[in-house]
């Protein structure tokens, strides 16, 4: 067997036992990562341990593993931190839903789709998505009770714009792992994964809206979820109900709920725009620019911003709960980004990444198309996201050189994949339909699983277009 036939059939070995591992057994796919960066390493004809002969040193697996583990941590590891301390606070705090109830102020009645699909896409920026569906779905639930609307349209349309944040905006772990894996600039993959998502929450609300007609389903007087007959008169709410939630005095003000989200974002992205431009990097204001735009020190004050901002006056025990409990939730999200730079460095140390190259270059297919192959293929057969954009930037990292495509789409293509096919493997397709009393089968995947698939045929496009571009 020839040594490039050996390293490809390692890796794929490797990726097979993965999902063989997640998919069937109650192994963790942090472990069944590790697993597969051994078995595609050592296959692959790396040593287990670093050797030096004659001058040249071969690093061992077990070095490869740890020194991918800890490269990929240390881009990333305290942004991710820095991002879910906020987030909870933002959570807790009732900061995320002063959010919500001003966009649906803002765009009126007749469109609170619209308004449940912008807050998603800007909540979901600090806050996961899954504890966003949790936390919002009962100002889904008052609108419905009130308007008559269908409750799946509208929180169909929350989910979206919760998804498509959550996967293409740092400082998410899934896009931020990406941009760090593939050398891009925070900024960039803020304004590239940013710009990306809008045609797709343009395109996707009116599918919710539709749907939520098909699916017409509301919330009765005693909050229970109910299907009328066609022809039947819906029993609307008093409108106090709503009021309520649209007019509640306990949330903090607008101005200080957006802020840690905004604030940061401004400093990263100004001094990238700085960069794109050739700013003197020798001048003093660059130093201040370079220092507050880095996207530690600017998450940092987001972070600040929020403790003081959203809850002055809360015990400093509660605050520094909510934060804990922000950051354990995390702590598999860290496990499996670290991970995903070891299979990555495996692939790069051991030749594999080169030999790989050669071959994918040879496919007819655009080169756009292979990270987004990867990444749809993993989020098919693993169900995460997070873990399928991390799975494919550590494959596509070793291709860069033989890819005639800006790593910036690499990084995109690989997110924008990892959108597609929400389905049975995927937690949060369990979480919503929960929530949102969907139990028939047919209708989860007229729900869940179309947007996903519409908002990646969308994002598929953008890419193909792009390409001429970036």
């Amino acid at each position: 067997m020839a040594e490039s036939t050996r390293m490809v059939l390692g890796l794929g070995l490797g990726i097979l036992v993965m999902i063989i591992l997640v998919a069937k057994t109650k192994v963790h796919s942090f472990i069944a990562m590790l697993i597969a960066a051994l078995i595609t390493g050592i296959i692959g004809g790396m040593p287990i341990l670093t050797v030096k002969v004659a001058g040249k040193t071969t690093v061992g697996v077990i070095n490869a593993i740890s020194t991918g583990f800890g490269n990929t941590l240390s881009s990333t590891g305290i942004i991710i931190g820095l991002g879910v301390m906020m987030g909870a606070i933002l959570e807790k705090s009732g900061a995320a839903e002063k959010l919500a109830i001003s966009f649906i102020k803002l765009v009126g009645k007749g469109n609170e789709e619209w308004a449940l699909g912008v807050t998603g896409w800007v909540v979901s920026i600090p806050v996961f998505a899954d504890s966003a569906v949790v936390m919002l779905c009962p100002l889904c639930k008052a609108i419905s009770k009130v308007t008559g609307k269908s409750v799946i349209g509208l929180g169909l349309s929350l989910a979206c714009g919760l998804q498509l944040t959550h996967v293409l905006v740092p400082p998410t772990p899934g896009p931020l792992t990406a941009a760090g894996m593939l050398g891009i600039d925070v900024g960039q993959m803020i304004a590239g994964g940013a710009i990306l998502s809008i045609p797709m929450l343009i395109v996707i609300i009116p599918y919710c809206k539709w749907i939520g007609k098909k699916i017409y389903q509301v919330v009765n007087e005693d909050d229970e979820y109910v299907r009328p007959q066609q022809g039947e008169q819906v029993k609307l709410a008093s409108t106090e109900l709503l009021d309520q939630f649209l007019n509640r005095t306990d949330l903090p003000g607008l101005a200080i709920s957006a802020a840690p989200i905004v604030v940061p974002l401004i400093m990263i992205l100004t001094k990238t725009v700085l960069d794109l431009m050739g700013a003197d990097k020798s001048a003093g204001y660059y130093y201040f620019v370079a220092l507050f735009g880095s996207p530690i020190v600017a998450l940092m004050i987001g972070t600040l911003i929020a403790i003081y901002g959203l809850v002055p006056n809360r015990d400093t025990k509660e605050v520094l709960k909510m934060m804990d409990d922000g950051i354990k939730d995390t702590g598999i999200i860290m496990l499996i980004t670290g991970v995903g730079g070891s299979l990555g460095y495996v692939v790069r140390a051991s030749g594999i990444g080169n030999v790989l190259g050669q071959m994918v270059v040879t496919w007819p297919v655009p080169a756009v198309l292979i990270p987004f192959c990867i990444a749809a293929l993993m989020r098919i057969c693993l169900g995460s996201a997070t873990v399928a954009i991390v799975t494919s930037a550590s494959l596509t990292m070793p291709l860069m050189s033989q890819l005639t495509i800006s790593p910036l789409l690499m990084a995109l293509s690989c997110c924008v994949g990892a959108i597609s096919f929400g389905y049975f493997t995927d937690s949060g397709f369990w979480v919503w339909n929960g929530m949102f009393g969907v139990s028939d089968l047919k209708e989860q995947l007229q729900c869940k699983t179309a947007v996903s698939m519409i908002m990646a045929g969308v994002g598929l496009l953008e890419l193909l277009v792009a390409q001429y571009f970036i």
